[in-house]
This record gives structure tokens, sequence and C-alpha cells, in this order.
């Protein structure tokens, strides 16, 4: 007899019931918001050609791609990340627009990570893109939207870390370290190892004061004041221009009255090679990963025919639904539905009981029922499925009115339910 496969392979899962409602709740009110800034929809494919997501672009590495091929023999793989796909469509089809582009996104990412890493190989991304503008104000528009995104999504109590790649280019320029040094280096520095670092640094030549800013770089953290003493560690152009500019993203983030969310971080350095300036990732308590990330990536549409400054995030539903989750912040999802509830005989009555409350804008649930011990079942139903009442045809235009959690039930006719406000 053939295995029935009932599981799913290792690193997706089923997503159903009241987190499935929950979820889309929470994508449609974080779209609502991207809206709401002048972002416009955009769909790409969800497989592209392999040479999207090349090593030349600077995103994950080839082998935690999902690759497979075509009928022609093309690599294709499942995409991992939604930028490069959004700078190719951009290329496309916005090569001569000249203006701020503003584009936002919603759709599932793969990523085939190690098993004993412990994350999923498929995430719900949603995001936003601004092409055309290498201002401060889009930086901070990206920073401030981030905001206001988590706020929308009920959290109060987390922080969005700035950092500025730059700072971290100006002093590799300055001291000539080479390519599988830096590498490593880079790994060093996410990772806060101050000892590492020094241990790694020690045998190179390089001048003394190189040396201890890349010491330095894990501790420049915090508020804005924090700023100047980077500015005192930078001994190149790049660096303090990279410091300049989030002195001025900041001053954005002051207009726009948010900058009690923002902290900066010169240690943070993005895993994707193609940001070019200010990155930024969120954090919150319940989760050890970002619920946002982002940044800038000026260089990145060039890769596909059109010159464009261009900043970003995304963020990652999954990460965020189980951070609510365990702050127990409730998701709002709407009202609930109705279920009419009706014996055979009574098909015809919920028919058109159902229809009438369809055209009102009602979401309702028609159940013939089966068997006599209908009251605890349907209403255990109702309440697990996020309905907020159960009616069931009494026959001769009678109703009875049964709420999920309460005891009781209410009687009435058709015409009292339809005034009802239920």
């Amino acid at each position: 007899m053939k295995r029935q496969l009932l599981h799913t392979p290792q690193g997706v899962r089923d997503i159903y019931g009241m987190e499935c409602v929950r979820k889309l709740a929470l994508q449609e009110k974080l779209h609502r918001k991207l809206k709401s800034y002048g972002y416009h929809d955009i769909e790409t494919p969800t497989f592209e050609f392999f040479d999207v997501f090349g090593s030349n672009i600077g995103t994950i590495p080839s082998r935690e791609l999902f690759k497979f091929f075509d009928r022609d023999g093309n690599t294709l793989v499942l995409r991992p990340d939604f930028t490069p796909s959004i700078a190719r469509a951009a290329a496309k089809y916005y090569l001569e627009e000249a203006g701020p582009i503003r584009m936002c996104y919603q759709g599932n990412t793969f990523i085939n990570h190690m098993n004993y890493q412990g994350r999923l190989k498929e995430s719900t991304h949603l995001g936003a893109e601004l092409l055309g503008d290498d201002s401060p104000d889009a930086d901070g528009e990206m920073i401030a939207l981030i905001v206001e995104l988590l706020l929308e999504a009920g959290l109060t109590e987390f922080q969005v870390s700035v950092g500025q790649i730059d700072f971290f280019k100006g002093l590799l320029e300055e001291s000539g370290i080479g390519e599988d040094t830096e590498e490593e280096l880079r790994e060093l520095i996410v990772n806060k190892n101050h000892f590492g670092i020094e241990e790694l640094l020690e045998g190179l030549d390089m001048e003394e004061a190189h040396r201890r800013a890349f010491v330095r770089m894990p501790e420049l953290f915090g508020g804005p004041q924090m700023l100047e003493e980077a500015m005192e560690v930078a001994s190149n152009p790049v660096s303090k221009g990279a410091i300049r500019r989030l002195k001025e993203v900041y001053q954005v983030l002051e207009i726009y009255g948010l900058q009690k969310y923002v902290t900066f971080d010169l240690g943070m350095i993005n895993r994707y090679r193609y940001y070019t300036g200010v990155i930024f990732r969120a954090y919150t308590y319940g989760t050890g990963e970002p619920v946002v990330k982002g940044g800038r990536y000026d260089d990145l549409l060039g890769q596909f025919g059109k010159a464009c400054a261009a900043t970003g995030f995304v963020v990652v539903v999954d990460q965020l639904l189980s951070a609510l989750d365990r702050q127990k912040i409730e998701v709002q999802t709407g009202p609930g539905g109705i279920i009419v509830l009706y014996r055979e005989e009574l098909r015809k009555d919920a028919v058109a009981l159902a229809k009438m409350l369809r055209n009102q804008g009602e979401n309702v649930e028609l159940i013939r029922e089966q068997g006599d011990d209908w009251e605890e079942a349907h209403l255990s139903y109702a309440g697990q499925n996020g309905h907020r009442c159960l009616v069931r045809l009494q026959g001769d235009g009678q109703l009875l009115l049964c709420r999920p959690g309460r005891k009781g039930s209410e009687r009435m006719t058709t015409e009292q339910l339809v005034r009802e406000e239920l």
C-alpha cells in the first residue's frame, strides 16, 4: 500500500485556522500602511533565471539557492530575496523614469538553510523599495515607515538599529586588507568578537590606528552621541562621510518625531553584498532574528542596465507574527463571520437568510445539522474559527442566536436578526 504523505518537507510548514487568519489580517494592515505612503504594488515571478541572484549580484551563496532547470536547460532558482527581482523589473519597465519610483510587494521567499539552523526555508516577506532618490530624506522615509509599520502591527517595544556600510568599507580601503581576511573580519565584527578581531589583525601589516578602528567597531553602537565618538575613530573621508550621512538621516527622523525608536550600530554589516550605504534592522522581544531588515543599494540596478539610487526594506512577516504572539499582542482580525445552522427541511430558508446577510457584507458559513447534539460541537467550532455568532433556524421564521464563550441563547425573528448589531 502506498505510504500517505501527510507531513511537509523539513523547513516548511502548513499555516491554517486562526493562525492563518491572523497572518493575513496582519499582512493586510501592513499593506494599507505602505499604500498610505504612496507605494504601488508590484508582483515578480516566484522563480527567476539563476543570474538574477548570481554571485556578482551579491545576494546569498549559490549553495543556499533552490535550483532547477527548465525544458531548454536554463538554470532557474526560487527567489531567495525580493530586491534583485525588483531591481530587474525596474530596469526593464522604468528604464527612462528619472523621478522617484515607489514599489511595494508581498510574497514568499525560499532559502535552503542547513537543517540544523532551525530556520524555515520558506518565509513570507512584505516590503517596499524607493528608487531614484539618493537623499537622506529617502533613508529617513524608509526608517520612519518601518517604525510606523511596527506600531501599526501593535508593537510598543522595539528598536530600529541603523548602520552605515561605508564606514566599514572606508576602513577596509585604508588598511589594504585582502578579500579572504575581509570575509573573516566581517564575521567577527558581526558577532562582536573583540578578541577574535585582535587575534586576526595581530599578524597583519597595517598601521596601529587602523587596527584600533576595527577593534572598536563592535563597540560603536548607541544613540546619536555615539556618532561623535565614531568620527574620532574614522580617519578617512569615506568613513567620515558615512557618519555625516547618519547625522543627516537622524535630523530627518527628528522631523518625523520617531527618533526615540532609533539607535545606531556601526558594527552592523549586512550579509548581502549589494548594500552600499545606510542599512537597518528592527528588533523586538520574542524573536532572536530581526523582524525588518533592509538598506541602501545604489549599485544594484546598474547590474541590470539602469544606473539608479535605491533603498528598501522587508518585513519578515513570520518573525513579526511570532513576536506578537510571544508578547501576547492580539492581531485584530475583524468582527468574524456568522454560522447559519439548519435542518434539511429548512434548507430553502437557510440559503435565503445566508444570501440576505452576505448582501449586507457579512461572511456566512452554512452548516447542515447532523444529529441532535448540535450546540456544544458547533459553538466550539465557531470559537476555534473566529466566528462571532451562530444562528440556528427553528422554523416558522424563528431563530436561535448563540455566541461562542457565552452562556444562553436569544430567540428572535429573521427581521430582528437583520436589524441586530451582531
